[in-house]
């Protein structure tokens, strides 16, 4: 394939555009608030056999709909509980993904053969006015995983997105560009198909945030999590197949190495409190633990740019999204 469209300026005739290209069954990579997604139109199966084509995708890893407002979301769930519709009204637009019993709209090629589907609504002015222009000609919502190669690690700029995918893609398919995204790292998937919520992937809605909403406790690592420091254990239910669940994932060219001392020629993430060793190749120095997760992509990205061989970050401590990148780098460790 021949490298995609670039798009800088997003003006209200670049989403018209879009959205139409949408429409014919092509794919627009676009950003968000947590990283940029590779879009197609969620109810065209052939469009949607082209991201998985182009990330080089398992077909039996679902896809997440994206919509631009909780009112979709009966479309595509037959069952929400109330407190999904809590979580919905306190979170979106933003980086939350609920998981759903699906409706007759969300087929196999969006959920891998389950009978659930994982919706959310970004909070990122480019893909809100893009679900917008869409759904204006008759698309129900777009079908978008990140916008890299399976397994790679998921791009935080338009620019990472061109130079992961840029030459699988056509000449007609479009990257717009929307700036770095604000959080860094994907979406809080929120299993919502029993009787209290189940974090399947941590993000930048946390535990706390959760209970907070709900009132309830709720589910993590086949534990309770009662907003408090305490785990119970229970028996865990069957595991439902979601983005960016597969142990190792996430993952760069170099091997990454999680919190041991690094030597001469290795790269190095940690928080800036923490001092560089000579010679040592100083990628990422975050003074919060939401800087930690803004930049943590676009540092191991640089790592490969500049062809280290190891990479090694000292992982933030604590709870919030700090739990989300800890979990990210957990996985980027086992490599691909």
């Amino acid at each position: 394939m021949t490298p995609s469209q670039f798009v800088s300026q997003c003006t209200a005739s670049a989403m018209s555009d879009a959205a139409k290209l949408l429409h014919d069954g092509g794919l627009v990579a676009f950003p968000t608030e947590t990283v940029y997604g590779l879009g197609a139109d969620a109810c065209n199966d052939q469009a949607v056999a082209k991201i998985y084509e182009v990330k080089g995708r398992p077909s039996d890893h679902p896809l997440i709909v994206h919509v631009s407002s909780m009112n979709h979301l009966g479309q595509w769930a037959s069952e929400i509980p109330d407190f999904a519709i809590k979580l919905a009204r306190d979170f979106w637009p933003g980086p939350m993904t609920l998981i759903l019993k699906r409706s007759e709209f969300a087929k196999d090629f969006i959920t891998g053969g389950q009978d659930t589907v994982g919706v959310r609504v970004p909070n990122h002015v480019v893909a809100l006015a893009l679900l917008e222009a869409a759904e204006q000609i008759g698309i129900k919502g777009i079908a978008a995983p990140s916008a890299n190669r399976f397994g790679h690690v998921s791009p935080t700029s338009a620019a990472a997105v061109q130079a992961e995918l840029g030459a699988f893609m056509n000449e007609t398919d479009l990257v717009l560009d929307g700036g770095s995204c604000a959080v860094g790292v994907e979406s809080t998937i929120i299993d919502c198909t029993g009787d209290i919520p189940r974090v399947l992937r941590p993000g930048a809605i946390t535990d706390e945030m959760i209970v907070e909403s709900t009132g309830l406790k709720i589910f993590r690592n086949d534990r309770f999590i009662d907003g408090g420091e305490g785990f119970v254990f229970v028996q865990p239910k069957e595991e439902i197949r979601v983005s960016g669940s597969l142990e190792n994932h996430y993952s760069p060219d170099a091997t990454v190495i999680l919190d041991q001392q690094p030597t001469v020629g290795q790269g190095f993430i940690a928080l800036a409190s923490i001092a560089t060793p000579e010679g040592v190749i100083r990628l990422a120095a975050p003074t919060t633990n939401e800087e930690f997760a803004q930049h943590l992509y676009t540092a191991l990205r640089e790592g490969d740019n500049q062809g280290l061989q190891q990479i090694v970050v000292v992982q933030p401590e604590g709870s919030g999204i700090a739990v989300a990148v800890r979990d990210r780098l957990s996985r980027a460790a086992n490599g691909r």
